[in-house]
């Protein structure tokens, strides 16, 4: 098995899991949301610490989210810079050097997130009414950034690879094509 079928079959499954986990926190989120409105304004008795228990699946769902859009290369980017670029060779030194800053802060933002980890293990902190071990709302925070920088790094090899093949044909701009 080739190495860029073993990286189209590990971005596969891991995009499979990201869309079910994904999955599978919003419609938590959603049933969450769901019976508190119910209880709350329908039967006139709210439960006490949904919004907390709320917390731990919204946090996943966006750091999941942040992921899947990394994965999908669908991130919000600013592409000013991309009107003036003429030629599918700027276009991928462009996306390199956007790549590699993106790799080093990426990496500057794990190392943080990974801190908070330790530190909550360390402290062993938990929520104030249910308590609910803040390592499983934390960990969102370093996995989420783990999956990103990784998935960047990816994508700056892929860059890398077709400057070095000469292979520009996937940098044409969508109006041109």
């Amino acid at each position: 098995m080739s190495n860029i079928s073993f990286l189209e079959n590990f971005l596969k499954g891991m995009k499979r899991i990201q869309d079910l986990l994904g999955t599978v926190l919003l419609v938590a989120v959603t049933l969450l949301v769901f019976c508190q409105v119910i209880l709350r304004y329908c039967l006139h008795m709210p439960l006490m610490g949904i919004e907390e228990l709320l917390m731990l699946p919204t946090i996943w769902l966006y750091m999941i989210g942040s992921a899947n859009a990394s994965l999908g290369r669908s991130h919000i980017e600013c592409g000013i810079a991309t009107l003036y670029i003429k030629t599918p060779r700027g276009m991928c030194i462009f996306k390199i050097i956007r790549n590699f800053i993106s790799v080093i802060v990426g990496g500057w933002l794990l190392r943080w997130a990974f801190w908070l980890l330790q530190y909550s293990f360390r402290m062993g902190k938990e929520s104030p009414l249910l308590f609910i071990p803040m390592e499983y709302v934390e960990s969102a925070v370093f996995v989420g950034f783990l999956l990103m920088w990784l998935y960047t790094i990816i994508e700056l090899i892929e860059n890398l690879t077709h400057l070095l093949n000469k292979d520009f044909a996937s940098y044409m701009r969508e109006e041109e094509i």
